[in-house]
């Protein structure tokens, strides 16, 4: 499992990480930066090594993933050269097997190579951004990971929430309704205990990639980190908080969050690419202890419209795979594929899946287990249902099936009062929010009929097969297109392009089936 320094070691020797030497400020030119240098999708990790007052040595990361689909890879465990399709089923595939963390000695934990009490804490000295010009301040936690122990199980718990400084030990912690770290808070207050916490940065890759995923309420997001790579995290336990710790981790800040202690936070430029609700009464954390390696390196993820997002294409990778996880749990049968588009809100807006129809109905029991499943139900707004000779990573093949196989007066279907956010910029005023609706699109051929569904205008296999070895004779550059169905094929699913482990690209024949996953 790579750690955040190896992470940003192999991310040089790809080429695709840029070291910024020059003096930057955290008000606003690292977030205004990281934006104009990723409007690019092959924008680099921007490692901010001179910022304006940070101490401890300290330097910052931004875009660490953003639409990087090989640095992805790399923190899955995998090679380059993989298709997007190939990593949500990589994900997927490995998303169900836990293995639990192992306990280090916390001496043996590079995390605790410094640590601070009292009044010698001052959490402004680290270099946290204030992102946009609106934001209410500076936010140390962006690209972070929260944990939390159940009070009833036991269990850990690593979520991704925001965290704007209040003061030199104290930091505002803004969660959603429902979010599982806030359901946990609730049950310590309602015994008036407060609520022991831990905020994590400049983790190890994965680690960020999990903590912002749902898991059920009663399992650690531990466990399914080691799964991913069939490694275990090493966690060490701490004396003040109980709660169990990354050892590899650049900074913890550790605390109490005392009951009903609130304060004034936000807004925040947020992953809808607009500010979030208005300023409003958000719990406090109050630090205790904070430790950090020697010249820590603190994750920043800027929230913003597409291509800027740094959760855009991870997020979609990653909920892609649990929303198929999810429905494979289940009981679902014949979902050959998902996907969660970077491009709408950073992977949360629009979920496409592409199914196997074999009953009456499992087109819209897809659908609606898709909005409403654990992992893809937060958010959500457009949920699509294509068929298997659909590919769910190619927006351009989902709308032609929106637009040829759904009859809006009878494929679209609406869920109201669903699970959103206070962050959504569509429902006015802001005390409607969090409840949401979702529209639900079959975009399938109408199963009553799909026997007597128009068939799909093709080429024919010999046809390909002369062009085909013709190809330089026509004077055309690269291969002839690979993965085509072909007219004497018309009842098979479609096999779109995907490299194979080995790099090369297998001939349509020697496609079995569904290849594009």
């Amino acid at each position: 499992m790579l750690t955040l320094r190896e992470f940003l070691d192999e991310s040089k020797n790809m080429g695709e990480l840029k070291a910024i030497t020059q003096p930057v400020d955290w008000n606003e030119e690292m977030g205004a930066l990281n934006y104009m240098v990723a409007q690019r999708e092959d924008a680099p990790v921007l490692w901010f090594k001179n910022i304006k007052d940070a101490q401890y040595g300290s330097s910052a990361v931004m875009n660490m993933f953003g639409m990087g689909k090989e640095r992805i890879a790399m923190s899955l465990g995998l090679p380059k050269g993989h298709t997007v399709g190939e990593l949500v089923r990589f994900t997927k595939d490995n998303f169900g097997r836990k293995v639990p963390p192992r306990t280090v000695a916390a001496e043996k934990a590079p995390v605790n190579e410094v640590i601070l009490e009292g009044s010698d804490i001052d959490i402004t000295k680290f270099p946290a951004p204030k992102m946009w010009p609106r934001d209410g301040g500076r936010y140390l936690g962006t690209w972070d990971v929260l944990a939390t122990r159940d009070l009833e199980d036991g269990h850990i718990n690593l979520g991704t929430y925001r965290q704007m400084i209040h003061g030199p030990r104290e930091l505002f912690c803004y969660w959603s309704p429902g979010k599982d770290a806030r359901l946990q808070c609730e049950r310590y207050w309602a015994q008036n205990k407060p609520f022991p916490v831990a905020c994590v940065y400049g983790c190890d890759p994965l680690m960020l990639i999990v903590g912002c995923q749902t898991v059920a309420k009663t399992e650690s997001e531990y466990d399914y980190i080691g799964g991913l790579v069939n490694e275990p995290v090493d966690t060490f336990r701490s004396d003040l908080t109980g709660l169990d710790l990354p050892a590899s981790a650049e900074i913890i800040l550790e605390g109490f969050m005392r009951p009903f202690n609130y304060g004034q936070e936000g807004p925040f430029g947020e992953f809808t690419g607009y500010y979030g609700r208005p300023e409003a009464q958000t719990p406090i954390i109050e630090i205790e202890r904070v430790r950090f390696r020697k010249n820590p390196i603190l994750t920043c993820a800027l929230m913003a419209d597409h291509p800027a997002n740094e959760l855009g294409l991870v997020y979609a990778i990653a909920r892609s795979a649990k929303v198929w996880d999810d429905l494979e749990k289940l009981g679902v049968p014949g979902v050959k594929g998902v996907y969660c588009y970077p491009f709408a809100a950073g992977g949360f807006g629009i979920t496409a899946v592409s199914i196997e129809q074999r009953y009456a109905g499992h087109a819209s029991q897809v659908a609606t287990l898709a909005a409403q499943c654990p992992a893809g139900a937060y958010f959500s707004k457009l949920i699509i249902v294509v068929d298997d000779d659909v590919d769910p990573t190619d927006i351009a093949q989902v709308m032609w099936a929106v637009s040829t196989r759904c009859s809006p007066e009878k494929d679209i279907d609406i869920l109201r009062n669903t699970w959103s956010t206070w962050l959504d910029p569509t429902k006015n005023p802001p005390e409607e929010r969090p409840w949401g609706s979702k529209a639900i699109v079959n975009a399938c051929k109408e199963h009553k009929f799909i026997k007597q569904f128009s068939k799909r205008s093709r080429i024919r296999r010999e046809v390909y097969n002369r062009l085909a070895a013709r190809w330089k004779e026509f004077g055309l550059d690269g291969e002839p297109p690979k993965g085509l169905v072909f007219d004497e094929d018309e009842n098979q699913p479609i096999a779109a392009p995907s490299k194979d482990g080995h790099g090369s690209v297998p001939a349509p024949q020697e496609q079995p089936g569904l290849a594009y996953m």
